[in-house]
């Protein structure tokens, strides 16, 4: 596909489509089971705290503040007078994400991404740029932003344990979703391999490679390690469309569930591969 037919299939994404997009990404994400260490169908597992309802209502909080970040892409150009309205859209979303959940943190992580992925897709002209224009955004400091603000939970283990986090995997273009969970989803897809299993075996492309800081709060270095090898475990066991690949899987969802461990960062990267998926050319 040229750049030139990528280019007009991006300029015809309205914001509106663009959020609409992303919102469904987190949906799916959020329903596709089983998911280790991640509330799905099943259950709750890691998360007490959430339940696919609320999710649902989280992501629909965020509908607004993505179309405002392709909206705010679309008028202002690249530099520091974006990234401070960017960011302060992120902080108003995070508000009112918070606020429709009753101060459960649900998708801070995923507003981060797909705020970023929204722009680069509503400003990019073609597929190519839509990922450097967020990541280009990201590396941007956020004049705005208050020196004062509570770290989250990601950001003290990102400096404790010297992860990149989200805020690492958006300055350095995504790598967990354009090397490994998209063309996982779309090469299972050329298989003919179930939508459902392909999104899984995304979601264990992701979470083989990703040092999740969700997880390294929870669980340290060796909560880390058992995610990594766990779910190159199900891979090699053939993946999530086999009798013995989903056997592992479910394993694998059984320990995360007893060790408490939560993979909410690779859950976000996987809501991002899922967008793009849905927004990108299916040839890229």
């Amino acid at each position: 596909m040229t750049d030139a037919v990528t280019a007009t299939a991006l300029q015809q994404l309205s914001a509106e489509r663009i959020a609409d997009e992303a919102v469904g990404a987190l949906l799916t994400e959020a329903l596709l089971t089983p998911k280790p260490g991640l509330v799905d169908a099943s259950g709750r597992r890691s998360h007490p705290d959430m339940t696919l309802a609320l999710l649902a209502t989280s992501a629909g909080a965020l509908r607004d503040p993505l179309q405002q970040c392709a909206d705010a892409a679309r008028a202002i150009p690249l530099g520091l007078e974006l990234r401070a309205h960017i960011g302060a859209i992120g902080r108003a979303g995070e508000r009112r994400m918070l606020a429709a959940t009753g101060g459960v943190n649900t998708h801070r992580g995923a507003l981060w991404a797909l705020g970023l992925l929204s722009a680069g897709l509503a400003a990019a002209e073609n597929d190519f740029e839509a990922v450097d224009f967020a990541s280009r955004l990201a590396r941007l400091p956020d004049t705005a932003r208050s020196v004062s603000r509570t770290m989250s939970h990601g950001e003290h283990a990102r400096l404790r344990y010297g992860a990149g986090g989200a805020v690492g995997e958006a300055r350095a273009g995504f790598p967990h979703v354009v090397d490994h969970g998209l063309p996982m989803l779309r090469s299972c897809r050329r298989r003919g391999e179930p939508a459902d299993a392909s999104a899984l075996n995304a979601l264990m492309a992701i979470m083989a490679r990703l040092q999740d800081t969700c997880v390294l709060h929870r669980s340290g270095l060796p909560g880390l390690d058992f995610v990594h090898r766990s779910a190159d475990g199900v891979m090699r066991s053939g993946g999530c469309a086999t009798d013995s690949g989903r056997r592992r899987l479910e394993r694998f969802c059984r320990q995360a569930g007893n060790r408490g461990v939560s993979t909410g960062g690779s859950a976000d990267l996987l809501a991002a591969t899922l967008f793009l998926d849905a927004v990108l050319p299916k040839g890229v």
